[in-house]
C-alpha cells in the first residue's frame, strides 16, 4: 500500500486528460463529439451522473459537464455490447463470481434476456414475450408483492411513467429518490406548496449570497459543477466557509479547466476559512452557532413567532451551553 500526500486543488488538466481517455476508449472520437456536446444542453440531454441545476441556456458552455459526467455519459454510452453469446458463455454462478465493474465494463445489453426457472444461464427472449410474461405475473400478483426497481441513470421522463405504472398497480414499491425521480413528488409539492423544488437557484450562489457555507461535502467529488458557481461567487466577493473533518481539495483550489487561469496559472482559492471539526462534531458547532445567533439577536422573530414551536426552550438551552464543552 503506498500514500502521497493529500491534494491541494481539483480539476484542472488532469481531469481533462481523464475523461477524454475514459471518452476514447468507450466511445471513440466522432461518437465522443457527438455525445458529449450535447451533455446538459438544452438541445440534448440531462447528465446522468448528479442533479446540479443547469444554468440559463445563454450561460451555458461548450463542455457543460464535469469529469464525473463524462465518464458516466461514456459508459452510457459505450460501444461495447452484452449479447445472446455472452451469456451462453457465462453461468450464474460465474457472472456471481465478478464484480460489478467488471460486469458493467462488458458493455450494454443487446436485447432481453430470461432466466428460466431451474436454468444455469440466461437465454434470449423477444420483446413481445418479455413484456407478455411480466403482464401475466403482475396480473396474478398481489400489488405490495410486485418491486418495481430501475436503474438511477433512467431519464426523468422513463422513471416518471414507471412510478405512474407501479402506482397505477397498486404499490408504492419503488427505490428511494436517490434512484428514482422526484417527479412524484414535485408534483405533489407544486399543488401544495406551489412550487416542486428548492427555492435556492444557481444566480443565488454565484450571483447574491453575500455568504455560502459548504458542510460536509466535497464538490470537487460529487458534483464539480458546483465549484463553477463558487468560484464565480468568489471573483464577485462573497465569503466561502467550508466545514469538514478533512479538508476538500476542490474547496481549497479550484483549477477551472474552461479558463485560462485554471489551466495554466494556480486557479482559485475556494474557502476563506476552513473549519476542521471532528466526526460528529457537526451537532456542538451548529449548537455554539445557534447561541451566537440568539446573543446577537440575528434572528426573524416574525417567522419564529409564526411558524415555529418550542423556540423558548430552545433558546434557554442554547444560554446554558458552556464553550468549553463545545
Amino acid at each position: 500500500m503506498s500514500t502521497k500526500k493529500p491534494e491541494t486543488s481539483a480539476v484542472g488538466i488532469p481531469a481533462i486528460v481523464s475523461s477524454a481517455k475514459l471518452a476514447l476508449a468507450e466511445m471513440g472520437t466522432v461518437r465522443s463529439i457527438e455525445t458529449l456536446s450535447k451533455v446538459n444542453h438544452t438541445d440534448g440531454f440531462d447528465c446522468p451522473s448528479c442533479a446540479w441545476p443547469d444554468p440559463d441556456p445563454k450561460h451555458r458552455k461548450l463542455a457543460e459537464f464535469c469529469e464525473n459526467g463524462g465518464r458516466a455519459v461514456a459508459w452510457e454510452a459505450t460501444r461495447k455490447r452484452v449479447d445472446r453469446s455472452f451469456f451462453a458463455a457465462h453461468s450464474i454462478a460465474e457472472l456471481r463470481e465478478q464484480s460489478d465493474h467488471w460486469l458493467e465494463a462488458n458493455g450494454r445489453l443487446a436485447e432481453p434476456m430470461y432466466l428460466k426457472q431451474g436454468a444455469t444461464h440466461y437465454e434470449p427472449i423477444t420483446w413481445d414475450d418479455a413484456l407478455d410474461l411480466v403482464a401475466a405475473r403482475l396480473k396474478h400478483t398481489e400489488p405490495n408483492r410486485a418491486a418495481f426497481y430501475t436503474s438511477g441513470r433512467a431519464s426523468n421522463e422513463a422513471a416518471f411513467a414507471y412510478q405512474l405504472l407501479a402506482r397505477r398497480l397498486g404499490t408504492n414499491n419503488l427505490p428511494d429518490c436517490s434512484n428514482m425521480c422526484h417527479e412524484s413528488s414535485g408534483a405533489a409539492l407544486g399543488q401544495t406548496l406551489g412550487i416542486g423544488k428548492g427555492l435556492v437557484t444557481i444566480d443565488d450562489i454565484s450571483g447574491h449570497a453575500e455568504l455560502i457555507v459548504v458542510v460536509g461535502q466535497n464538490p470537487g467529488t460529487n458534483h464539480p459543477r458546483m465549484l463553477t458557481a463558487l468560484e464565480e461567487a468568489k471573483r464577485r466577493g462573497g465569503k466561502i466557509v467550508a466545514i469538514n473533518p478533512l479538508p476538500e481539495a476542490g474547496l481549497i483550489r479550484f483549477k477551472n479547466p474552461q479558463a485560462v487561469r485554471g489551466l495554466a496559472g494556480k486557479g482559485t482559492k475556494i474557502a476563506d476559512r476552513f473549519l476542521q471539526i471532528r466526526v460528529n462534531g457537526d451537532l456542538a458547532l451548529f449548537a455554539g452557532v445557534n447561541r451566537v445567533l440568539v446573543e446577537k439577536d440575528a434572528l426573524d422573530h416574525g417567522f419564529i413567532d409564526q411558524y415555529c414551536d418550542g423556540f423558548d426552550q430552545a433558546r434557554e438551552a442554547w444560554h446554558k451551553l458552556d464553550w468549553d464543552d463545545i
